[in-house]
């Protein structure tokens, strides 16, 4: 089965090796569910592990917990940490985090972004679709009459970072 070869039991988790096995062990508790995705994992020197996940459909925190006991059982029966030395957070991203997967992009689309560009130049507007290559702003200039709503592409490889823009 799939994630089932045990470590050697002199295997003690290292920063060159911990995100790639946790990354694996997530990958296997989320194998069966299609809605939910790993957007990212950071360790802190402290063994502060903090997974990053989304979802189409949303995420919500039973799901979160759901996933933390059992990853943090994981972890804890493979004695990766002695003692026990470390502490385990799942959430989703938050509204300050950035984009970081097409996935995400798609699932904003219809959201008011603001792209920042490798320039540092930022365009801000409505994702209104998103492509394998680039995305598509919705721009509106001007008020009233003189109101012109214009489309920009924005290829991948010139964004360095989104946000979604939230607003009250």
């Amino acid at each position: 089965m799939k994630g089932t070869k045990p470590f050697p039991s002199s295997f003690i988790m290292s920063e060159n090796t911990s995100i790639p096995v946790i990354e694996a062990l997530i990958g296997d508790l989320l194998h069966d569910s299609e809605d939910i995705f790993l957007v990212s994992v950071r360790i802190k020197p402290t063994n502060n592990i903090r997974i990053y996940l989304d979802a189409d459909s949303g995420l919500s925190i039973e799901k979160c917990i759901k996933i933390n006991r059992a990853l943090y059982k994981q972890i804890e029966e493979k004695s990766w940490y002695p003692d026990g030395n470390f502490s385990l957070e799942v959430s989703s991203p938050g509204v300050d985090e950035p984009l970081k997967l097409l996935r995400q992009y798609k699932k904003n689309i219809g959201r008011e972004i603001e792209v920042t560009l490798n320039d540092d130049t930022k365009q801000i507007g409505k994702l209104i679709e998103s492509g394998d290559e680039m995305i598509k702003l919705e721009q509106h200039e001007g008020k009233g009459k003189k109101a012109v709503i214009k489309n920009i592409d924005i290829p991948f490889s010139e964004i360095k970072q989104t946000k979604v823009l939230i607003k009250f």
